[in-house]
């Protein structure tokens, strides 16, 4: 009888074992978040933004070139205005608006825009726009969601001049971003 008991010990301590090496196998595969810039300066990042490459995504066309401009709202949250222009110059846009996430550093974002669907929509308590790059002169920026799914590429000027694209797209690589899929937008 104590052998039967010491026995059903032991393969339950077994079972928990290797339970537990699988589920530790499995956490080792669930990736860390992007690393964010340390602070944004909102009033310098408001305004026009041109996307200069993106990650596929389901909501917008890859012929289609894609401005973004950020205001404040009375409310303190940050108006959303993106414009997405057609090769044959016509154009359709959305509204929303962002919730800082992390004062004051103002690095983490949730947007939700206003549509039927909008509020619909989830939006990871973490945010879903992550500002992970900006330059000193907040002339450039690299932006992604922290489940590595949407990555924008973003500039003041409708074109990146030189090697400032392959520089943003190593940079955006480091992040661990996978950059073989990126769309380059043909602005107007």
């Amino acid at each position: 009888m104590k052998t039967a008991r010491n026995l059903l010990i032991a393969a339950i301590v077994m079972l928990s074992a290797i339970v537990c090496i699988l589920l530790g196998g499995c956490a080792s595969t669930i990736r860390t978040p992007p690393s964010t810039v340390d602070r944004v300066d909102v009033p310098r990042y408001l305004g026009r933004w041109y996307e200069i490459a993106r990650l596929p995504m389901p909501f917008q066309r890859s012929n289609e070139a894609a401005i973004a401009e950020y205001g404040i709202n009375p409310d303190k949250t940050l108006s959303v205005h993106n414009i997405a222009i057609r090769p044959n110059g016509t154009s359709h846009d959305i509204h929303g608006y962002a919730t800082l996430l992390n004062p004051p550093e103002n690095t983490k974002l949730a947007v939700r825009f206003s549509t039927w669907f909008g509020p619909f929509m989830p939006v990871p308590k973490e945010g879903n726009y992550w500002i992970l790059y900006i330059d000193e002169n907040y002339q450039r920026a690299i932006v992604g969601t922290p489940d590595y799914k949407f990555l924008w590429i973003l500039s003041r000027t409708p074109t990146i001049p030189g090697q400032g694209l392959q520089e943003l797209t190593t940079r955006a690589r480091k992040l661990g971003f996978d950059v073989s899929r990126l769309i380059r937008d043909p602005q107007p």
